[in-house]
């Protein structure tokens, strides 16, 4: 089954390659390059997975991953973070903290972003921290 996928990254190339390799693999693909813009793209998308840089003009993906969990609760679409300055332990719990369902350092793996939604879309609903 096809998942609706978000990616918000204001690296184009970071979003037209994941945006590629996940429409390659069948899922229908839409990209936001601001922050602010991707709140309200998930209210008209209802994405069942999105993936945010971190570091978003506009509004941070903390916030934005903050502000879909107290919208939506468990029913919050995958939530997994991308940051190319994730080093600190304190990144990441600030991530756990806010609701991120996963984290990956930039430059990602596009392999490795398919292995995290693919038990979603065989049905399986992974959930929790990797």
């Amino acid at each position: 089954m096809p998942l609706r996928v978000l990616i918000a990254d204001d690296d184009r190339d970071t979003a037209t390659m994941l945006a590629m390799v996940l429409r390659d693999e069948g899922h229908e693909l839409h990209t936001s390059l601001r922050g602010d813009e991707v709140l309200e793209a998930c209210r008209l998308l209802r994405p069942d997975v999105v993936i945010v840089d971190i570091n978003m003009p506009g509004m941070s993906g903390y916030a934005i991953a903050r502000e879909l969990r107290e919208r939506h609760g468990t029913l919050a679409p995958l939530l997994i973070a991308i940051s190319g300055v994730w080093t600190r332990t304190s990144d990441r719990m600030v991530g756990t903290a806010v609701g991120f369902d996963h984290y990956l350092l930039k430059p990602c793996e596009p392999k490795e972003v398919v292995r995290l939604i693919e038990p979603l879309r065989s049905g399986l609903g992974e959930s929790g921290a990797a």
